[in-house]
């Protein structure tokens, strides 16, 4: 057993909520909004958000908030949601050595303009991302909330056994275990149970569950979550009755038994989507107009556009895992759906590196047929239970932090109106969106006050 890659210095394990924003001496008052709240309950018109020390202080209906102190903003026409989360990623630019903080700041605030406050990385380059994750807690950065495992854990030569540690025997594992949690102090720990790749790629060595478990039990008993990579309905369930706290992907090898939807309906064991990062291959190949959408092209510099439409198009178009994908994505998309009108917690994460990509995964659920108030539930109060934060974050209550989104359409008509942003709030603060370091430039500043 190894740890391949670690910090060497000790990192902040608790997240001090900085301020990369602008930040009122005055609570912040939004008047007359139509108020999505991310609980499920309908929406409510004409409504006061009031948001003072970084934490919603006030929900009510304006008419009975005449007297609230504090900086007013009529918001006549404008939708307010919870910051949207997304609980799988892996941030974008760890492979470049000279350039990789930079660009990783790149796509931190492709995030933030996104809409996405809080992320997950599920697996990166420790230092890479570690790095990132004590300068956004200072405040060092503009940056969505970031929450990470630094290595992952699982057998030796299993899936992403290269950025792991590698354990093969109980309880030779603690040392590496103490040793991870000491000096990468992980927020959420991903294991992986798989033991053969999509398409074609050949079988790999399997984490036993009974280690998985051990592995699982050690990490919670030091107040430290877990998620779990599987793909299919055997190693989902699994891993669920080793006692994982939430699944990192959505059921990809074939249709669920309708076992499989009792069973996670029963358990409420949350289930990232993580759709777009199998329908992304053809996506690119057949449209990839896409990449001309705003929130692309301020995401992705013009180089990286031309690149992606050019090389990284024709070498996807002949991989065959790229229309293995294709025709797999279908059945994780209708086993989702499944899950969540049985009551299963369904959270809303990409697998992807930056900001955009939420949006689609929201557009591919609703094209499953979920409703759009349900997919806004999914990317704010599911997924901070699936990080297990919901109570603080994912929903827009007195006394949680004020993440939250301000829209000039309706999300709840169509999920594509989440992307008409007009402001974003992370902890009781306006992103300044001129500030943002963009991949794509410089952006034009989407509110008036």
């Amino acid at each position: 057993m190894k740890i391949k890659t670690f910090i060497r210095c000790a990192l902040c394990a608790v997240a001090t909520l900085a301020l990369p924003a602008t930040a009122f001496a005055e609570p912040l008052v939004l008047d007359n909004v139509t108020l999505v709240d991310g609980t499920g309950r309908p929406v409510r018109k004409n409504m006061t958000v009031a948001i003072d020390d970084g934490r919603f202080t006030l929900v009510a209906p304006t008419v009975a908030a005449k007297g609230v102190a504090g900086k007013h903003v009529d918001c006549t026409g404008r939708y307010l949601m919870p910051g949207l989360m997304d609980v799988h990623i892996h941030l974008g630019g760890p492979y470049n050595p000279d350039k990789n903080h930079d660009q990783g700041v790149q796509a931190l605030a492709s995030f933030l303009y996104a809409g996405v406050t809080t992320i997950y990385d599920a697996g990166n380059d420790a230092n890479f991302i570690l790095t990132l994750r004590a300068e956004e807690r200072a405040g060092k950065i503009l940056s969505p909330r970031i929450l990470a495992t630094g290595n992952l854990v699982t057998y030796p030569g299993s899936h992403g056994a290269a950025m792991a540690i590698e354990v093969d025997s109980w309880p030779q594992a603690k040392p590496a275990l103490d040793k991870h949690i000491a000096e990468q102090k992980p927020d959420i720990v991903k294991l992986t149970l798989e033991e053969h790749g999509w398409g074609s790629r050949p079988m790999i060595p399997l984490l036993p569950v009974d280690l998985m478990q051990e592995i699982i039990h050690y990490y919670n008993a030091h107040g430290i979550r877990t998620t779990a990579h599987t793909s299919s309905e055997l190693r989902a369930t699994e891993a669920i009755y080793a006692g994982v706290d939430s699944l990192a992907h959505p059921v990809i090898q074939g249709p669920i038994s309708a076992d499989f939807v009792r069973l996670m309906a029963a358990k409420k064991t949350p289930m990232a989507t993580t759709l777009t990062i199998g329908e992304g291959y053809s996506r690119l190949v057949e449209h990839p107009e896409y990449l001309d959408q705003p929130l692309y092209a301020a995401a992705y510099s013009k180089a990286q556009i031309a690149e992606l439409k050019s090389k990284t198009l024709a070498e996807w178009k002949a991989r065959s895992w790229t229309w293995w994908m294709k025709l797999m994505t279908p059945i994780a998309q209708e086993n989702l759906r499944q899950i969540d009108a049985a009551g299963g917690i369904i959270a809303i994460g990409t697998d992807q590196s930056v900001g955009p990509a939420v949006h689609r995964e929201m557009e591919l659920m609703q094209a499953a047929g979920v409703a759009p108030a349900r997919i806004i539930r999914m990317a704010t109060l599911n997924s901070a239970r699936h990080l297990g934060r919901e109570e603080d974050l994912g929903s827009i209550e007195p006394g949680k932090i004020a993440d939250a989104v301000l829209l000039s359409a309706d999300p709840t008509a169509d999920i594509n109106n989440a992307k008409a942003i007009v402001a974003v709030i992370k902890a009781g603060a306006l992103v300044d969106e001129d500030k943002l370091p963009m991949a794509g430039g410089a952006q034009k500043r989407r509110r008036n006050f």
